[in-house]
């Protein structure tokens, strides 16, 4: 049975798509993971989102979203886009908190950058192309293909972080 409307889960959030095209089922999947991390945060105070995780590490919810807005960046506008942006946060790579900054400014930050995502990429094919920046493969071609599929390996494997942050902070445990 077809339908135009998404099939959610109890909690809200869109199942990914089941079958269809790949560039929809891609984007399905990414926005999934993005509402997944969004949920872990949800009805924490600010104390509860800067716990870390356990020592030595000092992973936390609010690290996390603040990383993956500049992960965000970095794909999107660096990568796919080929533009010199600074990051989004003072020292790089998000993880680091700030006394000033709490959840709502740091998920406003994310959010930013997830439209700017999006509009990069609107009507844009798999196979269009952008270069990394940095790092040890700097200046590879990458496909959007590519970038979507590392982006949602990249949520995955911090949601899966998120989990057991969230675990940890007050017991709530799923997907």
């Amino acid at each position: 049975m077809a339908t135009d409307t998404p099939l959610r889960l109890p909690d809200g959030r869109a199942v990914p798509l089941l079958t269809g095209d790949e560039l929809p089922m891609l984007e399905s999947w990414l926005e999934f993971h993005r509402a997944t991390l969004e949920l872990k945060c949800a009805e924490l105070d600010d104390e509860q989102l800067r716990q870390p995780a356990a020592e030595p590490s000092e992973l936390t919810l609010l690290g996390l979203v603040q990383h993956l807005a500049e992960v965000e960046r970095n794909w999107f506008q660096r990568a796919f886009a080929g533009l010199d942006v600074p990051p989004v946060f003072e020292e790089g790579t998000g993880y680091a908190l700030t006394a000033g900054r709490g959840l709502d400014e740091a998920l406003g930050a994310w959010r930013r950058e997830i439209a700017r995502g999006r509009e990069l990429i609107a009507g844009r094919p798999l196979d269009a192309t952008g270069r990394i920046p940095a790092g040890p493969m700097a200046g590879l071609e990458v496909s959007l293909r590519w970038v979507l599929i590392h982006l949602i390996e990249e949520y995955a494997r911090h949601n899966g972080h998120a989990d057991i942050l969230r675990e940890r902070i007050d017991g709530v445990t799923g997907t």
